[in-house]
């Protein structure tokens, strides 16, 4: 069986609205702002890792060169770019975020909220959209591993540690 591009984001969506306090509410964000609120801590945590890390990990500030590098950093685990927050927000199991110890990123859990951009904001496009899925939501509930997450922080802040300052 053959499932489209559109069908996967239609379940996605449909999986994301769980962690929202009001579905309508959030599919209106959605449409409004291209971003809805959704609560972290119930279906997934969020780690927030500085765009610097992932630019020094990835050895690029170029939006597709550092895409391409977190889908396979990350095995495929979606990952939000706030480009204005300069921010990535790796998409973890909700559990995460009461043993995440990983300097130099923060894992967001219970009682936050963080913008998602609806499930077709995929890629940079600097008209429409000021966060964009880095690496697409491949379905609903698969979510990057801590361990892969960690291992690419830990490598962005070795990094910036190494780097001559200029």
């Amino acid at each position: 069986m053959v499932t489209t591009r559109a069908e996967r984001e239609l379940v996605t969506a449909h999986w994301l609205l769980a962690a929202a306090d009001s579905h309508d509410e959030a599919r209106a964000q959605w449409h409004r702002h291209g971003l809805a609120l959704l609560r972290c801590g119930t279906l997934f945590s969020a780690v927030r890792i500085p765009a610097r890390l992932v630019h020094a990990a990835a050895g690029s500030e170029d939006p597709a060169t550092v895409d391409a590098f977190l889908a396979e950093a990350l095995h495929g685990g979606p990952v939000i770019c706030a480009r204005r927050g300069r921010h990535f927000y790796a998409l973890v199991p909700a559990s995460t975020a009461a043993r995440w110890r990983q300097p130099g990123a923060e894992c967001l859990g219970r009682d936050t909220y963080l913008g998602v951009p609806r499930p077709d904001a995929v890629g940079l496009d600097h008209q429409a959209w000021a966060s964009y899925w880095s690496v697409a939501m491949p379905s609903a509930a698969e979510l990057c591993t801590p361990t892969a997450v960690a291992q690419l922080v830990a490598v962005g802040n070795l990094r910036t540690a190494t780097e001559d300052p200029k």
